[in-house]
């Protein structure tokens, strides 16, 4: 009796084979399910331990851009100092220069003030006026001599020479008939060359050629 019913419940599974699948699915999903929440706690323990180290690293990173941007505006603010230092530094090495800028120059006059104290005493003393006139020419020749030696100032030669009008300055004329070009005929105020640069042009009375009235 129990082999018939056996035999028949195999007949039956021959039968229905889907019935058969289905019950092994079923288990076979069973056991995935039962399985499934060990992965999920896996995951989500590896995805905070993640958090956490991304959370450290964006706090050092943090930490270590502050510190870079305490040092930048360090330097910066010592940059700033020692700019306006050398900023005042040079102000005052200007205004100093401008103030003592005659200083060699005058020190010089200096000197030749000295000459002409010394040549007035000494007429006072003798009240010999050639004596007193030879003083002040040679104190003039000594003068001139300084300034053009030491500061490039030499007078500009205008009597006798030809009519330069970029050195000479014509205040009046008279007719010569016997010049062919425009001469100097008098030095009326001596003109005056710095280096290669006229300082002040020599005023004087040229000639004008041809014949006369």
């Amino acid at each position: 009796m129990a082999r018939e019913e056996s035999v028949s419940e195999e007949l039956e599974r021959e039968d229905n084979p889907q019935e058969v699948g289905t019950a092994t699915d079923l288990e076979q999903n069973q056991t995935v399910d039962e399985q499934k929440p060990g992965a999920e706690d896996q995951q989500g323990s590896t995805g905070e331990d993640k958090g956490e180290g991304l959370e450290s690293q964006l706090r050092l990173e943090n930490e270590d851009l502050k510190t870079q941007l305490s040092e930048l505006k360090d330097q910066y603010l010592r940059q700033q100092a020692d700019f306006d230092n050398m900023r005042k530094r040079l102000r005052r090495e200007k205004e100093e220069g401008i103030a003592y800028a005659n200083h060699q120059i005058l020190e010089d006059l200096v000197a030749i003030i000295d000459d002409f104290e010394r040549a007035i005493r000494s007429s006072e003393e003798s009240r010999d006026f050639d004596a007193f006139h030879d003083g002040i020419a040679l104190i003039e020749r000594q003068f001139t001599s300084m300034l053009e030696r030491k500061w490039g100032l030499k007078r500009i030669e205008a009597e006798g020479m030809e009519f330069d009008p970029n050195v000479h300055e014509a205040v009046t004329a008279e007719p010569r008939e016997d010049h062919e070009t425009q001469m100097v005929l008098e030095d009326f105020q001596r003109g005056y060359m710095l280096n290669d640069r006229v300082l002040r042009t020599s005023k004087v009375k040229v000639s004008i050629p041809g014949k006369g009235e």
